[in-house]
């Protein structure tokens, strides 16, 4: 079952066009990575699902709901979580108050949280420390428990391994492998390797459009195929 539908988004900064028709579908159950160099539209087009860039053309559709002029709030409670980037956690709050916060009123908050520590154990270490006093590293494991706290039938994932050292990158690799047994994931990500184990399929972005795109077990890191589009 098609759960997320994308149909010839464009999308604009101001008068900058970033996305030029941008298409692509994510099937229940599956893990879908956005690959292709800085700024080519990865992350916008994580945007524009939520409603945080609304397209200028095109349409979005969730479960076959257009979510063409709903606010990202209303986006979110259809089911779509965000991981993003930026991490976005509350520095004020600690660990466990920014886990908790990520749960749903109808769930079992101490049960997610228990879950968190199971997939980060850092992160209970370190349960009732401010989040704004973690390294890097630690911040990024709470974005994402917060992200899978939330219980989400899809989850948008921008550049998890960003700046992590590797022992980090292979913890959030099996979180996701985790998470993907539970949920549907649309993944950005930079490091074509762990985009390409984590993923059953991929799209390839140049220039704000879909070049290419297909199942991962037919290409690897090395092919020159999606090698020519990544390098700088």
């Amino acid at each position: 079952m098609t759960l997320l539908d994308v149909r010839d988004v464009h999308t604009y900064y101001g008068e900058s066009h970033i996305l030029e028709g941008v298409s692509l579908s994510v099937e229940g159950g599956e893990v879908v990575a956005l690959i292709g160099r800085n700024g080519v539209g990865k992350s916008t087009t994580l945007r524009t699902i939520l409603g945080l860039t609304p397209p200028r053309e095109g349409s979005v559709s969730f479960r076959g709901e257009d979510l063409g002029g709903l606010a990202t709030s209303e986006v979110a409670e259809r089911g779509i979580g965000w991981i993003p980037e930026e991490r976005r956690i509350f520095s004020q709050l600690t660990v466990a108050e920014n886990v908790r916060i990520a749960v749903p009123n109808d769930r079992d908050a101490e049960a997610a949280l228990k879950n968190a520590y199971g997939t980060f154990p850092d992160l209970e270490r370190f349960g009732d420390r401010d989040a704004g006093t973690l390294s890097g590293g630690q911040q990024q494991m709470l974005a994402i428990a917060r992200g899978l706290a939330g219980e989400n039938d899809l989850l948008l994932v921008d550049e998890p391994s960003e700046g992590l050292a590797p022992r980090i990158v292979a913890a959030v690799a099996e979180a996701l492998t985790a998470a993907a047994e539970e949920t549907t994931v649309l993944l950005v990500e930079q490091n074509l390797p762990l985009a390409l184990d984590l993923a059953d399929r991929f799209y390839l972005l140049d220039n704000g459009r879909v070049i290419d795109d297909g199942d991962t077990d037919q290409v690897s890191a090395e092919d020159e195929r999606l090698r020519r589009y990544l390098s700088a």
